[in-house]
């Protein structure tokens, strides 16, 4: 099934390709300047630390709804091992196996692919099974430093958590922003909090999967207008799950990541940080959301913090 005019229509209106040159590999992450970091920086005021990654564990988000995409299996490879002989320092090591995807993390650009094409017009076969992705793998984004700034969507509508299928929209947005008292600006990374974490906080790990709150089809625009280097939020599929559109699956992350070139980070844990915007009464802050360089990978984990 061919996507539908709808959706081409916002993609001519959100592309990004050829923007910063016809062999860009980082997309929106370009509008993280110099200044915009300096800038940044000026919204450290207390110092107040606040993570947002889920904890790594065994038995995390995956349900196996999306095939390969395994929680972190841990092992231990030595313990108290005193490899340079008896009497020697004694060594613990360990190894994991996970999907890069599988907790906290962010999408890369060609982790989605639509109509044989990734962004900047790249084929989608330069992701292949040896190598990965050939073009705009999460090496590529380097570093995500700049202003984060949290739009509390559930707290702006007087929830704790927006219901399963609710499709934020760009007026959910903006009510956000006004609650947040600050307007969000090129090269900034939006954090939308919808609350649906807190069914995987609580354990519910299929409710929090499905039906989900997400990012509705009409927000890439308003991403795009005000220049946002990148979105992240606290659910699993980050845009409404069902679709708001019939058989329209994923149409969210094409138009980030293809057509525009912005990063996109799900399983974000926003709720200390809902609270302590809330006890300060700002919601713009240092952000330090380091990708982990596997080259040529289509995602990452990452363990963000907001400096307050």
């Amino acid at each position: 099934m061919s996507l539908p005019d709808e959706f081409h229509e916002i993609a001519k209106r959100v592309n990004n390709w050829g923007r910063w040159g016809a062999d860009d590999e980082r997309g929106t992450l370009n509008l993280i300047t110099d200044e915009v970091v300096r800038e940044a920086a000026g919204c450290v005021r207390t110092g107040r630390r606040i993570p947002l990654a889920l904890p790594l564990r065994q038995d995390g988000v995956q349900t196996g709804m999306i095939p390969g995409r395994i929680d972190p299996l841990h092992v231990m490879v030595q313990i108290n091992q005193e490899i340079f002989g008896p009497g020697t320092v004694a060594c613990s090591d360990d190894a994991v196996t996970m999907g890069l995807q599988a907790a906290t993390h962010w999408d890369a650009l060609p982790h989605v692919s639509h109509s044989g094409r990734l962004y900047n017009g790249r084929p989608a076969g330069t992701v292949t099974a040896h190598g990965g992705a050939g073009f705009a793998g999460i090496d590529k984004a380097e570093h995500i430093v700049s202003r984060g700034v949290l739009l509390d969507v559930a707290r702006a509508r007087g929830v704790d958590r927006l219901a399963g299928g609710h499709a934020v929209t760009p007026e959910d947005l903006e009510a956000a922003e006004e609650l947040a008292g600050t307007r969000v600006r090129a090269g900034d990374i939006v954090l939308v909090r919808t609350g649906q974490v807190r069914l995987c906080l609580a354990g519910d790990r299929h409710g929090y999967a499905h039906p989900s709150p997400g990012l509705s089809v009409r927000t890439p625009e308003w991403f795009h207008a005000r220049d946002v280097a990148a979105v992240a939020n606290d659910t699993l599929t980050f845009e409404v799950f069902p679709p708001e559109i019939d058989d329209l699956w994923l149409p969210v992350h094409a138009l980030d990541l293809v057509e525009m070139g912005m990063l996109q980070g799900q399983n974000w844990d926003l709720e200390k940080l809902s609270t302590a915007c809330g006890e300060e009464g700002r919601y713009a802050f240092l952000l330090s959301a380091m990708p982990e360089p596997f080259t040529g990978a289509t995602g990452t984990p990452v363990a963000p913090v907001a400096i307050l």
